[in-house]
Formats: C-alpha cells, sequence, structure tokens
C-alpha cells in the first residue's frame, strides 16, 4: 500500500462506516474494469480502491491502519505474537 487509505476513498480519517462503504461503491461502480473495458488505469485504480475498501472496511484492520499506518500490513511488521 502507497497512499492513504482515506484518500484513495476520498473521505476524511473520522468517516463512519456507511460513509466508507458509500464512497467505495461509487468509486468501484466508477472504475470497475467491466465498466471500461481495455482500460488498464481503471483497473489499477479499481485495485487500489478494492484495497483501500478491503481495510477501511474490516474494524479489525482499519484499527491497525489507524495505529500503525501503512507499515501495519508490510512484511516483517511489528508486533509480538
Amino acid at each position: 500500500m502507497q497512499n492513504d487509505l482515506y484518500a484513495v476513498l476520498g473521505v476524511p480519517s473520522n468517516a463512519g462506516d456507511a460513509e466508507i462503504k458509500a464512497a467505495y461503491r461509487k468509486l468501484a461502480r466508477e472504475h470497475h474494469p467491466d465498466a471500461r473495458p481495455g482500460d488498464s488505469e481503471a483497473e489499477a485504480r479499481f485495485k487500489e480502491i478494492s484495497t483501500a475498501y478491503a481495510v477501511l472496511g474490516d474494524p479489525e484492520k482499519r484499527r491497525r491502519y489507524d495505529t500503525f499506518g501503512p507499515d501495519a500490513f508490510r512484511a516483517g511488521g511489528g508486533g509480538s505474537g
């Protein structure tokens, strides 16, 4: 993950679950590969949007992201088990 996931979805970091879901659905419709066949840029954007929602749409992953930022999901990332 390279970008601020909230910025990817166009929502503030204090957005509620419903706002995050609505933003994801709107962007996913706009950039879905089926809606824009042959547009590799749209496909890449769709993947970025989907990744952002996979984190922000899951309460535990969102908590980790809010605490540690993108480093929370990098290999070798911290914490004891």
